[in-house]
């Protein structure tokens, strides 16, 4: 039999503690493909915030820092500046880096900063209890809108955060795919691979958005989910290049 695949070496031989349909075990695997295939390993510094990826390090067999909620890009900023040489990237939610750490992403896009965010947009805040986020959509219910998101009600209209950051000049690359499908799936490790890329060229910042499945949380089942994100939240974040220069 032909072998078509092999578990990346960046990638650690471990059951997951993530539940079940949760996006960020494919996610690891396409970050950990990316850095092997481009022969980053032994140059690469993740940052992980609190979240559901918290404990990011417990998988990927290569540097890993910590940050409070919503830093790790200013965290990140830290460590590239000091070691100029490393490929350093953040790994965030949307509650870590839309809400919470929305000034941090601003500002390190608007500056240029030379880094790879990976953006893991699951339309709530998965850890903490399952609150609105500031990417649930309109009449999505949450812990925080029980009877669904309601922009009459206050709560306020979802956050297009990678649009926002179009017009910024310091931003290289701005990419939203999803995991909803194995074409997706295959879609957005070229994205995840071409932001490594630029980093390693110098170009500035890039950030990846990836829509991405809590079953958890949105009470669905694995299946119902990977649906959701093809039907529902698509409509809200459509998927493909915002930005490529």
């Amino acid at each position: 039999m032909k072998k078509k695949y092999s578990r990346s070496v960046s990638l650690r031989n471990l059951s997951t503690h993530y539940c079940s349909g949760c996006g960020h075990g494919i996610l690891h695997r396409l970050v950990a493909q990316a850095i092997d295939e481009l022969g980053l390993r032994e140059k690469t510094i993740g940052v992980a915030p609190v979240g559901c990826a918290v404990i990011a390090y417990d998988y990927w067999d290569f540097d890993v820092s910590e940050a409070s909620h919503g830093r790790a890009l200013a965290v990140a900023t830290g460590i590239k500046r000091c070691l100029p040489d490393r490929i350093v990237f953040s790994y965030q939610g949307d509650g870590d880096l839309a809400s919470i750490g929305l000034a941090e992403t601003v500002h390190a896009a608007n500056r240029g900063e030379s880094l790879t965010c990976i953006f893991v947009n699951n339309a709530c805040y998965g850890m903490t209890g399952g609150q609105m986020a500031p990417t649930t959509i309109i009449g999505q219910k949450t812990t925080t809108t029980p009877q669904g998101r309601n922009p009459r009600a206050g709560d306020g209209w979802p956050l297009a955060l990678s649009e926002m950051l179009k017009d910024l000049r310091g931003v290289s690359f701005l990419v939203r795919g999803s995991v909803a499908t194995p074409a997706r799936v295959s879609q957005t490790y070229q994205y995840i691979k071409k932001a490594f890329s630029n980093q390693v060229q110098n170009k500035g910042f890039s950030l990846v958005e990836v829509l991405s499945s809590c079953p958890t949380i949105w009470q669905k089942s694995p299946v119902e989910s990977a649906k959701w994100i093809q039907e529902e939240m698509v409509k809200e974040f459509p998927l493909g290049v915002i930005k490529d220069q």
